[in-house]
């Protein structure tokens, strides 16, 4: 199981430092000039925001697990004189307008956009609704980042991880996982396993540790029924879950 840390946990100062070493001097002085004229007039952004992977880069940022179009993108958004509802509806006209790499940059950002003004608090949370409701696999992850472990409901936080087993994106990219686990989650990956048991399907194996932490969900899946199935392959694929899921059939 991953802890708590996240890429998008990083803080401004430090995206700031990475991009100081990584842009080159061009870059470094659009970078500049977008940052003042967003300071100035928040609209501006609309024009700089689709040119940042053109004039920055989009390769990796080293040392933060960001990609520089994304940082850049998260430095300029917190650089508007914005505040509330204000800067929350500023930052989803750019998400609406937005393409896919766009979109995952204002998702990344919305933990550094909380920390920068916190009464723009759970006012994000239309924008991680919408990615959540997306297939969009890079969409997803970024949703799942610190602010939607903090401020995503219990009930949608968990259909969140279950769609990101069924999209098979990896559990150690959702953020928080460690801390809001409960033994509802860990019911719902149980049945969705014996589900996929009586599919003829194999499990992801990074369910198993957290169904592990709460035994009774196996319990209450039916797997111990599929194990007494009639049905050998179905039998056989049961008992090979419930080892991976308990250590013992």
């Amino acid at each position: 199981m991953h802890t708590d840390a996240h890429p998008h946990d990083v803080p401004r100062d430090a995206l700031r430092s990475a991009l100081d070493c990584e842009l080159t001097s061009s870059a470094q002085a659009w970078l500049k000039t977008a940052l003042s004229e967003a300071t100035a007039d928040p609209a501006s952004l609309r024009a700089a925001f689709p040119t940042v992977g053109r004039r920055c880069g989009r390769g990796a940022l080293p040392g933060t697990g960001w990609s520089t179009e994304d940082a850049v993108r998260a430095l300029l958004l917190t650089a508007l004189p914005l505040s509330g509802p204000a800067l929350a509806a500023e930052v989803t006209a750019l998400y609406e307008r937005g393409d896919a790499a766009e979109r995952r940059a204002v998702l990344s950002a919305l933990p550094l956009l909380e920390t920068a003004d916190p009464a723009f608090a759970a006012l994000g949370l239309p924008l991680v609704r919408d990615a959540l409701r997306s297939n969009d696999t890079r969409l997803i992850e970024a949703a799942l980042g610190p602010y939607a472990a903090r401020r995503l409901p219990d009930e949608e936080y968990r259909q969140a991880v279950l769609k990101c087993v069924f999209c098979e994106i990896p559990l150690d990219r959702v953020a928080g996982l460690a801390a809001r686990a409960d033994g509802e989650l860990a019911c719902m990956l149980a049945d969705f396993a014996h589900e996929r048991v009586a599919a003829g399907r194999e499990i992801p194996d990074d369910i198993g540790p957290l169904i592990r932490r709460f035994p009774q969900a196996v319990q209450e899946s039916g797997l111990f029924a599929e194990a007494r199935s009639a049905d050998p392959a179905r039998r056989e694929a049961a008992l090979r879950v419930l080892n991976a899921l308990t250590g013992a059939a």
